[in-house]
């Protein structure tokens, strides 16, 4: 069964890493880059879309009011980096928001910032998959008449390549994560200089359709609530930023420096990216509709189910390099590639996320360990089917998916900032040179304008997204809150209970006696193995213990018992209901009763087996003894196991993978927050 499950183990995710291997795989910044920004990065690619489908609600003359909306999202997302680039000095252990929280706000604010981020982490998995899968589709059709499918299939390989490790998956990530850049950044400038040098005409494919407005002639409050709520669904360009504050310790050294440096190179790429595709959506006269088959008009008649609207990106792509261009086909490649790859953001933010709320007791402890390659193997397993569940519920519909997003976002932001508010008043408090007053009174204005903003976002957010699906996030908070609550709860009372007291007790007491019992059912070697040893055992009392289902096999053994002279008491127990373990187990509890202070000592002979199926053929009472026996307080289980031939050649079979480590072995991967020596500010 090793064998089975090995090789593949191996072909797939590579050999095992040495734990003081763990300095290998810190990132610098060229590879962080598209590791932790991958998210923001590629949110360019719908963000402008979501706010021309929120804003088409009031027909196209609600148009001209995008530039507005890309100049709010600008200004908010250099409010966050800057912010954040405050938290990636002052907290460089990796904890980012959820200990900025719990440092300085209260553990109930640092799990709810945990709970909002692995919502989100979730959610950024889902949400790129399945834009992805549609940017891909407008150039390969069977990937979107297979959407759920596809989708599935990407989050299964972009688990196992992360499973292959950090350093090794953001390798192969930042080729089409650069490309995609590079090639958004030929596009704006070639748009730039046809519509302004060279006084070309670009239109997109949907230049000549009419929009049929849901609410036309919106005034008053209900054109500033549409207008909110196209900001609010711009927003999702701001998605992922916090995940290099969460993974600096991912960074080579300076840790704290190269983080700082990393989100400010991310703010100015995504910032300049968003504003080049609205603008050049506004150039090229891009239409996009909530319901394009009845709001988008083409020669006076609705398009219909059977058409399929393209993303904003693909409509300026083609507008601008020409349809069917090599230029417009590695764009599309690269961004239906980025997309998926956007994915990794979460998958490095939520398997560190969940070590450090595993360290904590707030999440069980398997997610603390590494696995292999050193990655936290199990939260990205988890991320993994918790991401595909969610995209089988939604049918792979970024549309729907995205309206659960950003509330887990600016949840956390939100608090984070209020958090460093508080961080820098307690340094203040105790700082006496001028110099670096003046640096902490900079950055807390910084994180307080931060937090101002980024709440008031929060706000506008539950109030336009709340009825759309924004719901569904909140409730998925509160189920992560209460879950792990419980689990901490948990942890706690069981540590509680174990816990060595200072005076002595009755654990500590020696017993008054040890009363042995071997079970046999017949008289073999490993029943006279397991006499010698319980023998040695010096135990006060000794039996042997046998039950009677069959009377004829009884019979033999009693003669064979008497035969050999064995000098251990043969106890049989009657069974007329031809059970075995209930007798047993009566029988072990009225040893208890009689002697509450005595310890029972069971010993049960096992065989050990080579091959997988024959496991099922032997041990199976003994299994059953044993689960029932560890509910029996005063109750000691010993096995003594007994060699079958086949294990002698599975034990040959091991000696030559002596190198490669069992499926399943558990690891005790450290999960410690690196220290960083770089200068704080």
């Amino acid at each position: 069964m090793s064998k089975l499950t090995d090789v593949p183990k191996r072909i797939l995710i590579g050999r095992a890493l040495r734990s003081d291997r763990l300095g290998e795989t810190l990132l610098p910044k060229r590879v962080a880059l598209p590791v932790f920004a991958s998210d923001p990065l590629s949110s360019v690619a719908y963000a402008p879309g979501e706010v021309l489908l929120v804003l088409s609600i009031a027909g196209l003359s609600a148009y001209h009011f995008s530039p507005w909306i890309a100049v709010a999202v600008v200004v908010l997302m250099f409010t966050v980096v800057a912010s954040y680039r405050q938290n990636v000095h002052a907290y460089p252990s990796g904890g980012g928001d959820y200990e900025v929280a719990t440092t300085n706000l209260g553990p109930k604010a640092g799990l709810t910032v945990a709970s909002a981020l692995l919502v989100d982490y979730v959610l950024t998995v889902a949400v790129s998959i399945s834009s992805g899968i549609e940017n891909l589709g407008s150039a390969v059709p069977f990937v979107v008449e297979n959407k759920v499918a596809c989708a599935i299939g990407v989050i299964v390989l972009l688990t196992l390549m992360n499973l292959r490790g950090v350093k090794e998956s953001g390798t192969l990530f930042a080729i089409p994560t650069y490309v995609f850049v590079a090639g958004v950044f030929l596009m704006i400038a070639w748009g730039a200089f046809r519509g302004v040098v060279l006084g070309d005409d670009m239109r997109a494919p949907t230049a000549d359709f009419e929009i049929k407005p849901e609410h036309p002639g919106l005034a008053g409050f209900a054109l500033l609530f549409l207008l909110l709520r196209a900001f609010s669904s711009g927003c999702a360009a701001l998605t992922g930023v916090e995940a290099i504050s969460n993974g600096v310790p991912a960074f080579r050294k300076p840790k704290s420096r190269n983080a700082a440096t990393t989100l400010a190179m991310m703010g100015l790429l995504a910032v300049t990216m968003f504003c080049g595709i609205i603008g050049l959506a506004m150039a090229t006269d891009v239409r996009m509709a909530e319901n394009p088959a009845k709001d988008l008009i083409h020669d006076g008649a609705p398009l219909g189910p059977d058409y399929v609207q393209d993303p904003v990106i693909s409509q300026v792509a083609e507008a601008v390099f020409g349809h069917g261009s090599l230029l417009f086909i590695v764009l599309a490649a690269a961004t239906a590639l980025v997309l998926f790859l956007a994915a990794n953001t979460a998958y490095n933010g939520f398997p560190l996320l969940g070590s450090i709320l595993a360290q904590d007791r707030y999440l069980p402890r398997q997610l603390h360990t590494r696995g292999d390659r050193l990655a936290f193997s199990n939260g990205i397993v988890l991320l993994a089917g918790a991401a595909g569940l969610l995209v089988w519920l939604y049918g792979a519909d970024s549309t729907r998916l995205i309206q659960l997003y950003i509330v887990g976002v600016f949840v956390s932001f939100t608090l984070s900032q209020t958090g460093m508010v508080r961080h820098w008043n307690r340094l203040l408090g105790a700082e006496k040179d001028p110099a670096a007053r003046r640096r902490m009174v900079r950055s807390r204005a910084i994180n307080a304008f931060g937090a101002f903003f980024t709440g008031l976002v929060l706000v506008v957010v539950l109030l336009t997204k709340f009825t759309h699906g924004a719901w569904v996030a909140l409730l998925g908070m509160c189920i992560f809150y209460a879950t792990m609550t419980a689990i901490r709860r948990h942890y706690d009372r069981v540590a509680e209970e174990i816990a060595a007291p200072g005076a002595p007790t009755d654990d500590s007491v020696r017993p008054s006696r040890v009363h042995s019992v071997v079970l046999v059912s017949k008289v073999h070697r490993p029943a006279l193995r397991a006499l010698a040893y319980a023998k040695l055992l010096r135990s006060d009392t000794l039996e042997a213990l046998s039950v009677n289902v069959d009377a004829e096999e009884t019979r033999a053994l009693r003669e064979e018992w008497e035969r050999r002279g064995i000098d251990v008491p043969l106890k049989v127990l009657d069974s007329p209901y031809r059970e075995v373990t209930r007798p047993v187990i009566e029988y072990v509890k009225s040893l208890r009763t009689q002697s509450p202070r005595d310890v029972v000592s069971v010993i049960i002979p096992e065989y050990v087996v080579g091959h997988w199926y024959e496991h099922f053929l032997h041990n199976q009472s003994a299994l059953r003894l044993k689960g029932r026996l560890l509910f029996t307080p005063g109750v000691m289980v010993t096995s003594v196991p007994y060699q079958l031939e086949s294990s002698e050649a599975a034990k040959l079979r091991a000696r030559k993978r002596q190198d490669w480590a069992a499926p399943g072995s558990v690891r005790r991967g450290p999960a410690e927050r690196a220290k960083d020596t770089s200068p704080r500010t």
